[in-house]
């Protein structure tokens, strides 16, 4: 973001902030909240924590050595920032670790091909597997397929990512990584390779989780690069069989134990109820982590940390979570849910940061809707920043998905995902991806929601159903 947007932005606070009323809000002063407003703005607080992260943890694979330093970090950067109170809660996790990958085109034009594994695959034999590749679009044409065409090959699942603002063009792809070795399994498929579920051109593979079934033989999996995929799509082009040979070295070392690391900032007069900060400290091992999801452990930290920095003492306690263990499946966020079932009544809002770092554009809620002209309040101060009003329709967040079935309202602070999936699970995970002024912005729309939030005293329950 250019210094003058950034000048632009700190004006607009100081004419809204000196012209609005905020109601409810009365207890926290106008000038206040503008001044709180500009020093994050200003501030480099998150984008600093998030360079240390990096440089000195690095890729925090679940379950790796990493994994354990990433939480002494995440204790020691909380102390350093003054929180009141730091704990952390043990969370059990399965440990798989990467190994090497290779693969190459043997017919008809012999080349190579970068691939890297899918998280949780198992290897090939030492010699890997070679067999004719058989295409599909998509992991529900694939599903459809008569058996006799697939068994014995290497299915190649081919779907395209549609780029979008929301990034609402990877959940309608996903399922090729997730479901596509055992589909391809049922039908005799020796293993699966997927076009990368990324919206690049680069020749990098993007990783990500996949799931296996107890009642399928377990397959080799893997995601090849955009251009490989392309490559490969011009040789079939041409009429000819493809094959394929790929030696993957992946494998499960049993179990592990990490933790959800947790911050708080004490309320004055509602101790006992929580605004829940969310952020995962795990990444995949090919980066490190910057994007995914560095950024959002820079943005929930710093919140806390300004806000007790500028002597704002909220009403309500101010959480922030760093989840264990999203990458392979919400680990922490599940145990989190567990244990704390007991008080999620008193959670009042819960919000997460997991998705880059571009620049929020909308707030969206899912709170009673007798509480929507609060939320409209929140919003009008949050409009100098870029950021509108949104729907009522919220899911909040991966880690803290479970939260809505136990009545917990969840917020979404819409951010601009229109490049996130060119970096996603690559080794192009790095902090030069983050934009200083960017990620200044979210903290500000961050520190801005939880003290207003923290303010709330309007009945947030029950939240509509999903639509």
């Amino acid at each position: 973001m250019p210094k003058h947007v950034k000048k632009w932005f700190i004006f607009c606070l100081t004419i809204l902030c000196s012209t609005t009323s905020i109601g409810v809000f009365a207890k926290i002063d106008n000038a206040k909240i503008k001044s709180l407003q500009q020093m994050s703005l200003e501030s480099s607080l998150s984008y600093e924590i998030v360079e240390s992260l990096t440089v000195e943890v690095g890729p925090r694979l679940p379950g790796s050595p990493a994994d354990l330093k990433t939480v002494a970090w995440a204790e020691a950067k909380f102390k350093a920032l003054n929180y009141d109170k730091i704990y952390k809660e043990p969370v059990e996790i399965p440990v798989w670790t990467r190994g090497a990958a290779s693969a190459e085109i043997t017919a008809p034009f012999p080349q190579p091909i970068v691939i890297t594994a899918l998280g949780g695959s198992v290897a090939t034999p030492d010699e890997g597997i070679e067999a004719e590749i058989v295409r599909f679009d998509n992991i529900e044409q694939l599903q459809q397929a008569d058996s006799k065409l697939v068994e014995g090959k290497i299915v190649f699942i081919d779907p395209i990512t549609e780029r979008h603002r929301t990034g609402k063009g990877y959940g309608k792809v996903v399922g090729a990584r997730s479901k596509g070795a055992v589909e391809s399994a049922k039908k005799g498929a020796l293993a699966v390779v997927i076009r990368s579920i990324g919206t690049d051109s680069d020749r990098f593979a993007h990783t990500g989780m996949m799931r296996y079934s107890d009642d399928t033989i377990k397959i080799p999996a893997a995601a090849m690069s955009v251009p490989d995929a392309n490559q490969v799509n011009a040789m079939l082009d041409r009429g000819q069989p493809v094959r394929i040979k790929m030696n993957l070295s992946p494998a499960s070392k049993g179990v592990a134990s990490s933790y959800n690391v947790i911050g708080e900032i004490t309320g004055s007069t509602y101790p006992d109820e929580i605004i829940l900060l969310g952020a995962h400290h795990d990444s995949w091992d090919e980066g490190t982590g910057a994007l995914d999801d560095g950024a959002g452990v820079g943005i929930v930290m710093a919140t806390g940390a300004l806000i007790k920095k500028h002597s704002v003492q909220p009403k309500r306690t101010i959480r922030v979570v760093l989840y264990a263990a999203e990458e392979i499946g919400l680990i922490g966020g599940k145990a989190y849910a567990k244990a704390h079932e007991k008080e999620l009544d008193k959670h009042r809002f819960a919000l997460e940061s997991d998705f880059g770092a571009g620049l929020i554009w909308r707030l969206d809620t899912r709170v009673n809707p007798a509480a929507l002209e609060d939320m409209k309040n929140i919003a009008r101060m949050l409009e100098p920043l870029g950021i509108e009003m949104g729907h009522n329709n919220a899911g909040g967040g991966p880690d803290i998905s479970m939260l809505p079935g136990y009545g917990v309202p969840v917020i979404n602070l819409q951010q601009d995902g229109s490049d996130y999936f060119d970096y996603h699970h690559t080794p192009n995970d790095t902090l030069d991806k983050i934009d200083p002024a960017k990620i200044a912005q979210n903290t500000t729309a961050w520190v801005t929601f939880a003290v207003m939030a923290a303010e709330v005293d309007a009945q947030l329950r029950p939240i509509p159903e999903r639509k």
